[in-house]
């Protein structure tokens, strides 16, 4: 018996169908590769102001007028249009004039994104600006 189809060339349902397997199978992994991305960028940019803030807590620890005291201290910082958890913690080293500040920054979630480490060194005189003198007018 012939086919009514002859040597007409075509796909079968069968070979259509696998192609539609292996194509969803490579979306759903271009999918997925896009969502791990989104979160990877997220913990980044966490990560990344994280650190930024629990510099700035450290730094102005270190350069106020005064040591900070000894101990714990909390607080919330906003940046980056989010507020930050963070805590400071102030220890003493072996100088007695010497502190150490650890600072922790942690994110809405309560994860610890940031850390920042610094020492106080001995207080220095804050010397008073002197007045530049003024020009005289010339001739």
């Amino acid at each position: 018996m012939r086919s009514d189809r002859g040597e007409e060339g075509g796909f079968t349902l069968i070979e259509i169908m696998v192609a539609l397997a292996v194509f969803s199978l490579a979306a759903l992994a271009l999918v997925r590769l896009e969502s791990a991305t989104i979160r990877g960028a997220t913990t980044l940019d966490d990560t990344l102001v994280g650190n930024m803030v629990a510099r700035t807590i450290a730094v102005e620890a270190i350069t106020e007028a005064r040591a900070p005291a000894l101990g714990t201290a909390a607080g919330v910082e906003t940046s980056g249009g989010r507020s930050w958890r963070w805590r400071r913690v102030v220890r003493p080293t072996g100088n007695a004039e010497v502190v150490r500040v650890d600072v922790a920054v942690a994110n809405a979630r309560g994860q610890v994104v940031g850390t920042a480490t610094a020492i106080r060194p001995p207080d220095v005189p804050v010397v008073a600006a002197v007045p530049a003198p003024s020009p005289t007018p010339s001739r």
